[in-house]
């Protein structure tokens, strides 16, 4: 066994005997200043017959503060709280002791022949000592380690606050974080040259490019966890000029619920959001997923994907993952293999139009929940394809919607989009009759349909950020549609986490709308993603604008109206006022469709498609 072992598995009683010895050492030497350094034979009797219970008296109160087992080199206030609690309860104990146990004796035991400046000596001495070794421990780890291999970047932090600080120490007792803190930023103020453990605050976050110059600052970590979206962005935006790396610190509710660390990561496409914490009614969810047969079309996909890590955390029966993309599902099942193996679950591979397959698997596995997350969701594609749009979209979802009403599904979700809002393109169209055919049967049926809304998802399969990292890698140039062009965003989680939580709610037919927060100019976050890069937009990555194309909006519809739509007990989801229509007529124009994609007639399927949904 090796020292640094030994001394490891000796660590506690090593500790123990430290402090007794710095206890003993603070008691004599209270002696020795009271006396002014002579101590006569009468005092040495008098610390032999009470230094032994004085150290009984430290070693409990020590061990009750949990003194001995902290790590000295993360010494804080808080350790010095504690300290200071322990050795006065220790040095009042201390002198109810020597009063009971000595003051009724005769001669120099007598609390008259006590020297009384030698508690108060001692109480200063022992929480002196007991504070300074910690201190020295961390002082020692922070300001002598030995010096990385590796040249140190310069690091600037925004924010002068709690997170803040935790980097600084991070950056000075981890080697491995290879970085060295030249200041801090902060807008308040009152805090401009001010100083936290040594290092000044340079001034506000207008300040940057010319500190970042100034400095040679090479790294930015962003540490203010509750900042939103448009801080985030503001902040970013001052970084343009210099070209620096940015990094962040997690939000603080990522962080408690174990999803993050606490350390400094690269900044994410996400993090740009700034969208608040989700919080959802888990007894809610649990009460119609628990031992429950669920069933998820699309499950390899993004959204699909989501949901089913999601839901695995309320105990469903049975998962069954539904998907026609047999690589998604087979990543997706080794996902369950290793993760969530006491969750039972089953892969098919098949179409939501093959009416045989569906009726194969209402039958043979018996959902009880069904997401609907498959679809055709590409709109530029679908304004070239409305056959493929009208085969899966709606025929697909038909089947699936009244299959669930023939084996007496208890609920069924469908995830609709924020492009069936007054739809311009194919896609939206086809998600608007899908919206149309799920109401209808919901009059009819007792299964509980529902329909959710939400905009584009970050990340998602498909999105503009992926699109962006690929292009951004290739050294571009990033393609813009249009410079004015504006979308909603929402990460994955949060959508399928409020999907979820609608599920909960439905009764019969209702269209949830998920708020999506504030419209983000797609041009800003292009250029947002080039400097998370460390490049400059237009100079080291083009951008290009290509135009808008065919079904797209330069602005999507506001997705929230408050005078009609109808808000419910669950934040952020809100119920759209509903459309009449005739179930019947409907159903006549949903059969010419059919005629019409036998056909292959894409002009008669996009003119279909309008007189279906009234426009």
């Amino acid at each position: 066994m090796n020292p640094k072992e030994l001394l490891l598995k000796f660590r506690r009683p090593l500790i123990i005997a430290l402090h007794l010895a710095l206890a003993a050492g603070a008691y004599i030497l209270a002696f020795y200043l009271r006396f002014d350094l002579r101590i006569t034979d009468r005092y040495w009797r008098l610390i032999a017959r009470t230094l032994p219970l004085l150290a009984c008296i430290k070693l409990v109160v020590l061990g009750y503060f949990n003194l001995y087992s902290g790590l000295w080199r993360y010494a804080s206030i808080d350790d010095i709280w504690r300290l200071l609690k322990a050795n006065i309860l220790a040095t009042l104990s201390f002198i109810l002791a020597v009063t009971f146990l000595f003051g009724m004796q005769e001669g120099v035991f007598t609390l008259s022949g006590f020297p009384r400046s030698v508690f108060i000596l001692d109480f200063i001495l022992s929480f002196s000592f007991m504070a300074g070794v910690r201190f020295a421990n961390r002082l020692i780890r922070e300001k002598f380690r030995p010096e990385a291999r590796t040249r140190l970047k310069k690091g600037l932090i925004v924010g002068a606050g709690e997170a803040g600080i935790m980097v600084l120490r991070e950056a000075r007792i981890n080697p491995k974080a290879g970085i060295d803190i030249a200041g801090f930023i902060d807008d308040d103020r009152r805090k401009l040259n001010l100083c936290i453990q040594g290092v000044n605050i340079l001034g506000a976050s207008r300040d940057i490019p010319s500190i970042v110059e100034e400095y040679g600052i090479e790294e930015v970590i962003i540490a203010i966890p509750s900042a939103r979206g448009e801080e985030i962005r503001r902040i970013v935006s001052y970084c343009k000029p210099s070209s620096v790396k940015i990094r962040i610190v997690p939000g603080l509710q990522k962080i408690i619920s174990g999803d993050l660390e606490v350390k400094p990561r690269d900044i994410r496409p996400e993090d740009l959001l700034g969208r608040e914490v989700v919080t959802i009614n888990e007894e809610e969810v649990k009460d119609y997923l628990f031992e429950k047969t669920v069933l998820v079309t699309g499950a390899g996909g993004s959204i699909g994907s989501a949901l089913c890590r999601q839901i695995v955390n309320f105990n469903p029966r049975e998962v069954l993952l539904f998907d026609h993309n047999e690589n998604n599902v087979y990543y997706l099942g080794l996902e369950f293999l290793t993760k969530y193996r006491h969750i039972k679950f089953r892969t098919i591979i098949g179409d939501i139009r093959d009416i045989g397959l569906l009726k194969n698997v209402f039958s043979s596995y018996k959902p009880q929940v069904i997401f609907h997350a498959a679809a055709h969701k590409h709109v530029p594609l679908m304004e070239e394809n409305p056959v493929a749009a009208v085969k899966n979209n709606i025929i697909g979802s038909r089947n699936l919607i009244y299959a669930a009403n023939h084996y007496k599904v208890e609920r069924f979700i469908f995830i609709s989009t924020d492009k069936a809002v007054n739809p311009t393109s194919v896609m939206g169209m086809t998600k608007r009759v899908v919206e149309m055919v799920l109401q209808a049967k919901a009059k009819l049926s007792k299964t509980k349909y529902m329909a959710v809304r939400f905009g584009n998802v970050l990340g998602s399969d498909g999105s503009v950020i992926p699109l962006f990292k690929k292009q951004i890698e290739e050294g571009g140039p990033l393609t813009v549609t249009h410079p004015e062009v504006k979308r909603y965003f929402m990460s994955i989680n949060e959508a399928a986490q409020l999907v979820l939580q609608a599920g909960s709610m439905g009764k019969s037919g209702e269209i949830f709308i998920l708020d999506m927060g504030e419209q983000i100019k797609i041009l800003d976050l292009a250029k947002e993603m080039v400097i998370l890069y460390g490049l400059k937009p237009d100079e080291d990555i083009r951008i290009e604008y290509i135009g808008l194309r065919p079904g797209e909006k330069l602005f999507e519809e506001t997705l929230l109206d408050t005078e009609k739509d109808k808000a419910t007990k669950a934040k952020k989801i809100y119920i759209a006022q509903l459309n009449t229509f005739n179930p019947k007529v409907l159903h006549r124009r949903i059969k010419d469709l059919e005629n019409s994609v036998k056909v292959m007639d894409s002009a008669a399927i996009v003119k279909k498609l309008k007189e279906a949904i009234g426009i």
